[in-house]
């Protein structure tokens, strides 16, 4: 039987003290609280915008409102790769203590 080296690409994130499976888990954990946290500041980009301090005629077509929603959308998703926030290094560290290996967004273990 030929074993495959093991190059960083085929390294699970947590370490090699995880099996395959527990690997797996960590991974749909950590893209679970990534969008947990995309969803997360997707309502609070949209309850800013809801605080209009004036009346926008200009720009308050419906179809401006629908583009500005794709964007916050968009904007959500791209803050929550990022997890300048912590709310995904949070869940994280709370779900994979479950699991044995608490981690972090970025990949690291959690202290």
């Amino acid at each position: 039987m030929i074993e495959r080296a093991a190059s960083p690409a085929n390294k699970p994130a947590a370490g090699p003290d995880i099996g395959a499976g527990d690997a797996a888990r960590v991974a749909s954990l950590k893209q679970a609280a990534q969008a947990f946290e995309a969803v997360f500041l997707r309502q609070m980009i949209g309850s800013m915008r809801q605080a209009k301090l004036t009346e926008d005629e200009l720009f308050g077509s419906s179809s401006t409102e629908q583009f500005q929603s794709m964007a916050d959308a968009k904007l959500a998703d791209n803050m929550a790769e990022k997890s300048n926030f912590g709310i995904a290094d949070l869940l994280l560290r709370q779900f994979g203590a479950k699991l044995g290996t608490p981690q972090t967004a970025d990949g690291g273990k959690a202290e």
